[in-house]
């Protein structure tokens, strides 16, 4: 488990979360906070065929959806993970369309900003703009504390390897094994991700930076 000392160290290594969004996506978080993709498709009032799909399934490439009062929104791809490689990880006897659901259900933050570069950096996204939410850790985490579950990989992703996950990949920040990790890691790499089940609607009160960037590039500052 995370003592309060240990989460006072993991804070102070990682004083700040990062969100990487699609280009176009400010406008929406700022009104309706930054939202899961089960969320969304709940707002959207998307059901049916296309939801099961969205949520159950590995998306190629992103989705455009629209609402009649809400406009447009874009559920983004998932590039990086592929069904058949999460047959071979998966454990606990859990299916990829399990696997998505989880993944569907919550926002995720990275707890460095060498992470963060690296996915601005992919191939699939380098030539892409993207917004970024630079976020305050501890003000977050004493806001929402307690639909916050640690990962300790990249949970979205099965290359180059597809690292073995399962039932305890996402742990509540009181059960997360932070001092075994910690004899294994440095400490910025204790906890790869900080997820937020069902999103985080007030996110505008966490954020400190909010900018439009590609691999290696700042283009520009939105807050």
């Amino acid at each position: 488990m995370v003592t309060e000392e240990e989460l006072k160290t993991l804070i102070a290594d990682c004083p700040h979360l990062y969100h990487m969004a699609m280009r176009q996506s400010w406008p929406s978080i700022k009104k309706h906070g930054l939202l899961p993709t089960d969320t969304l498709l709940n707002l959207w009032e998307v059901s049916g065929q296309l939801r099961t799909e969205l949520t159950t399934r590995r998306r190629p490439k992103s989705v455009p959806i629209s609402h009649v009062m809400h406009g447009e929104a874009v559920i983004r791809d998932q590039i990086p993970m592929h069904d058949h490689h999460l047959s071979k990880c998966l454990r606990d006897g859990l299916t990829p369309a399990d696997w998505h659901k989880r993944l569907n259900e919550r926002v995720f933050f990275w707890l460095t900003e060498q992470r963060l570069e690296r996915l601005l950096c992919a191939g699939a996204y380098r030539r892409d703009e993207h917004v970024v939410l630079k976020v305050d850790t501890r003000s977050l985490i004493t806001a929402h504390r307690d639909r916050i579950e640690l990962s300790p990989m990249n949970s979205g992703c099965t290359m180059p390897f597809p690292h073995p996950r399962g039932a305890d990949t996402f742990l509540p920040i009181d059960a997360y094994p932070y001092a075994a990790w910690r004899a294994k890691r440095r400490a910025s790499d204790v906890v790869v991700e900080l997820t937020v089940i069902g999103g985080v609607p007030d996110i505008k009160a966490y954020v400190t930076e909010v900018s439009i960037r590609t691999c290696g590039k700042t283009l520009e500052r939105l807050l």
